[in-house]
């Protein structure tokens, strides 16, 4: 039976459960297992309730579970709301300052007290993680070399409150290190950005809108080592607008947003289109209509991006369900829009842009800069010259002896806006031979992953991030599971194929009217049951597999 270990930490808002939840995950990393960290955390910046919950395993994991091994509280309401899912003889970890317990499995320690003790009062969540590394087995050595790696700034302090911590707790049981290598560990936005710059990434724009402002953040921090421009603008109209002009001069340029930010971009995405600029948007989504729930997770943007936009529309939609997926299509997504020259768009949501995935870069293909089609020098320039595949030599403002046209009318070849219903057509015609070639190219992508029983007689067809409690219920229950991970243009062939054999069909999405079941409808693909969630929580294992029952 393979070792696996859950752990949740929770507190108010400013206590830094999150930063012990990472730190946790980093141990077990450290020892070889492989690692998924899920964050809730309330739209607050004091107070409230937050909460991590760890899962490491000798397999790969993609989600987290409904029972934990450990729970860490911070502060009473943790130990309320999350009581229930510890596990038979499962053991507390508590702040004694905050919280009073007497079962036999509970141990309490006075975090705050150490804290301000030591003149480190931010420190407390520092107490309570040396406080489990010694309840789980690991040396005082071992610890400490590992806090010396982790804190760069106030690293005294915490290896003082850590040293009092280790010291009041006692070992519980021993982890072993497991013969896996350690890996990085990596969150979904973290991921999909190292994937654009692994394509060429030039300019990064974005008004910071949860859950895809990480990508910001990483960019930001990250902008000399990456050799990437990074912009922090006034709202997304703007931000769309000047991708514009930067794709227009040359520049390798993605933007970021949730769905309200990307409803300002609509206007843009379309020009984008009508001008062929190989505008690239990561859309991250949370609970909607409107506002919605700012900090959790939904799949309800989905027919939102495949129909943005006014007019016959050729772009590309993808959604990956882990991060691994996330990096190797970020940078994918880059390439095929300059290669195709139009809008692509990343469709992720929070459980993917804000959890933490353990990476394993042998396990992607590899990404790298795909060059367009550019301008051989020769002749007059033309911007829309009409070719056989309709894609058009590329060249920039600047260049010597040429002029770029760019324009949101319907325009000849030069650029210059026609009225006529012949050029008209002409010009659409072009476009359109584009989405053609770009389905032929995706047919060569594995743009379907199936997992699962392949010779199942029954299918459940997953989206996204849905992908990882999903494939675990797919392959305990001898079912088939079929991701697709391009939308569009939609891997028809690729689909059919899969369902082939298959006599029964279920959906299963976190959105109430079954977006992609819609889209399945559309190619005549029949599903049997829709399993459905919009309360703004991914879907876990278990879950799914009481919805499964019966069928």
């Amino acid at each position: 039976m393979e070792k696996e270990y859950s752990v949740l930490v929770g507190g108010e808002a400013g206590q830094g459960s999150r930063k012990l939840g990472l730190l946790i995950g980093k141990l077990f990393s450290s020892y070889g297992y492989n690692v998924f960290i899920y964050d809730d955390y309330q739209s607050l910046i004091r107070g409230g309730h937050n909460f991590s919950q760890i899962r490491a395993s000798e397999k790969k994991v993609l989600t987290h579970r409904e029972k934990v091994d450990f729970l860490l509280a911070l502060d009473e309401l943790t130990v309320k709301q999350h009581i229930k899912q510890l596990k038979k003889g499962g053991i507390i970890i508590y702040n004694s300052d905050r919280i009073s317990l007497s079962q036999k499995n509970a141990v309490g320690i006075g975090a705050e007290t150490v804290a301000r003790r030591i003149g480190a009062p931010l420190t407390a969540n520092t107490v309570l993680f040396s406080a489990f590394a010694k309840t789980i087995g690991i040396n005082w050595s071992v610890l400490e070399k590992f806090l010396r790696k982790e804190f760069h700034k106030f690293q005294e302090e915490n290896i003082k409150v850590a040293k009092e911590g280790f010291e009041k707790a006692q070992k519980k049981i021993e982890i072993k290190k497991i013969g896996n290598i350690p890996k990085p560990l990596l969150t979904g936005n973290e991921a999909l950005s190292l994937g654009a710059v692994r394509a060429g990434l030039d300019l990064y724009i974005a008004y910071p809108m949860t859950p895809a402002s990480g990508i910001l953040h990483y960019l930001s921090a990250n902008r000399k080592k990456f050799g990437v421009k990074v912009a922090q603008l006034e709202n997304e109209v703007g931000i769309a607008n000047t991708a514009l002009g930067a794709v227009y001069a040359g520049a390798r340029t993605m933007v970021g947003t949730s769905g309200g930010g990307f409803a300002l971009m609509t206007e843009a995405l379309s020009l984008a289109c009508q001008a062929e600029l190989p505008l690239m948007i990561v859309e991250s989504q949370r609970p909607s209509p409107a506002s919605g729930v700012p900090t959790y997770t939904a799949q309800g943007d989905l027919l939102f991006v495949l129909t943005a936009g006014h007019g016959d529309f050729v772009r590309f939609v993808c959604a990956p369900g882990d991060a691994e997926e996330a990096y190797y299509w970020a940078g994918k997504l880059l390439n095929l829009s300059w290669k195709y020259q139009t809008p692509s768009i990343l469709l992720v949501d929070k459980e993917i842009s804000e959890s933490t995935f353990t990476f394993d870069e042998k396990a992607v293909e590899k990404i790298k800069k795909e060059e367009p089609l550019l301008w051989d020098k020769k002749g007059e320039y033309l911007r829309y010259k009409i070719t056989k595949n309709g894609i058009s030599p590329l060249a920039f403002p600047g260049e010597k002896d040429v002029v770029v046209k760019a324009n949101s009318y319907e325009h000849d070849e030069f650029g210059i806006t026609v009225d006529e219903e012949d050029k008209v057509e002409e010009m659409q015609s072009k476009r359109l031979r584009k989405f053609a070639l770009m389905k032929k190219e995706i047919e060569k992508l594995k743009a379907v992953n199936v997992y699962g029983k392949k010779n199942a007689k029954k299918a459940i067809i997953v989206w996204g991030s849905t992908k990882g409690p999903a494939k675990e219920i797919a392959e305990k229950k001898g079912i088939k599971m079929i991701q697709p991970v391009v939308l569009e243009p939609f891997p028809e062939k690729e689909m059919k194929k899969a369902l082939q054999g298959v006599k029964k069909v279920a959906v299963i999405e976190t959105n109430g009217l079954s977006q992609l079941g819609k889209i399945l409808n559309c190619y005549q693909i029949k599903v049997d049951k829709k399993i459905l969630k919009y309360d703004g929580r991914p879907f876990l294992p278990e879950e799914i597999e009481r919805k499964l029952a019966g069928f």
